[in-house]
């Protein structure tokens, strides 16, 4: 290969160098933010596993990949809580504490889902079989509403049939979670995990999230 040749294909190879490093540069990366450690408080022991996204619990939504679309229109996710005990019966909740907004919850604590009578060898496995009160609704914060926080519970049964009151199946909205967990005499959960998103045409700028309060003035409180 003569002298001339050599350079022509040096030249090329260090021009797509140059194209390939600058898409790399130029691309965002899908960065998963996690929670405040207020926020962070409420993680303990359950895992929460969406399509693509992996475990959420305990992290925003990343904007990349339009995930924040896409969590709007998938199936329920796989819960796993690794503590189950064999022989135990579990109720999984999972609501959001900021309906319609984390300034205004007005419609707090809004039901995605509520399922009775998991086996503990099932929800351990990341299978939830039971009793679905309330078929599950993925997250879907309005737009211009800031973050929501989707909130996930296990509670121990222990053999209490659990149902819903007539007014309580008419909405989604306005749960009285805290007269919920009070008749059924449920004490504090066996385990809880949160993860936070916005509408996905909102500003994907983190910085400008709402943190006014802090999860433990928001978690229901059995009574």
């Amino acid at each position: 290969m003569g002298w001339t040749m050599r350079l022509a294909v040096a030249t090329l190879l260090l021009g797509l160098t140059m194209v390939v490093t600058g898409d790399d540069e130029d691309s965002d990366p899908c960065v998963y933010e996690a929670l405040s450690n207020n926020d962070a408080l409420l993680c303990k022991g359950l895992k929460v596993f969406y399509p693509e996204l992996g475990d959420i619990g305990c992290m925003y939504v990343p904007v990349c990949n339009n995930y924040r679309q896409k969590i709007s229109y998938w199936t329920e996710p796989i819960v796993k809580f690794p503590g189950a005990l064999d022989g135990a019966t579990y109720i999984l909740v999972m609501v959001d504490p900021d309906a319609p907004s984390r300034s205004s919850p007005k419609a707090r604590f809004w039901r995605h889902w509520l399922v009775t009578d998991i086996k503990g060898s099932d929800i351990r496995k990341g299978k939830i079989q039971g009793q679905e009160l309330s078929p599950y609704e993925p997250p879907s914060p309005p737009a211009q509403s800031g973050f929501h926080r989707y909130q996930f519970f296990v509670y121990l049964q222990e053999g209490k049939t659990i149902s819903l009151l007539p007014k309580e199946n008419k909405t989604r909205g306005f749960w009285k979670m805290n007269k919920f967990l009070s008749r059924f005499h449920l004490g504090e959960p066996e385990a809880s995990t949160q993860f936070m998103t916005q509408h996905y045409q909102d500003s994907p700028n983190l910085q400008t999230r709402g943190r006014g309060s802090s999860e433990l003035q928001d978690k229901p409180k059995p009574r």
